[in-house]
């Protein structure tokens, strides 16, 4: 098995998992600067449980904190965000290519519809029609 590791941005994902955080970060991204009182206001949660949070977010690099007085700001750093960013393009290539691929084969692939016979719709087997399949019973206890 190959070993891929590469700590800061498992950070970061850890960090962006968690639905607390992102929205932490959407409301940095709308304003530039925070105090944490402010940051922790419309959030139902407890003002100790938004500083774990944004200890985490810190971790990560996602957030930087100043302190000026009694009052500790928070802004937003998206510089880790670009390298996941670059992480989730090259998976999007990919898959975009994968998928490219696949369409072209199948368009290829292709079989053109066969006309209509004077004498009525086509069939594979020389006219006889195939029976239909019974639908499966309702579940219920098995016969062995």
């Amino acid at each position: 098995m190959v070993k891929y590791s590469d700590s800061g941005l498992d950070r970061t994902f850890s960090a962006l998992a968690d639905p607390t955080r992102r929205a932490l970060l959407a409301r940095l991204e709308a304003t530039a600067e925070l105090s944490v009182s402010d940051l922790a206001k419309p959030f139902p949660v407890s003002l100790p449980a938004i500083m774990k949070h944004l200890d985490v977010l810190s971790d990560a690099g996602l957030v930087t904190r100043s302190k000026a007085g009694r009052t500790v700001s928070v802004r937003l750093n998206a510089a880790p965000m670009e390298q996941a960013m670059e992480w989730l393009h090259r998976y999007q290539r990919f898959w975009s290519e994968r998928l490219d691929r696949l369409a072209a084969f199948l368009e290829e692939d292709a079989c053109p519809p066969t006309p209509p016979s004077p004498t009525g719709p086509a069939s594979p087997s020389g006219g006889a029609s195939t029976p239909r399949r019974r639908k499966s019973s309702p579940p219920g206890p098995s016969r062995r």
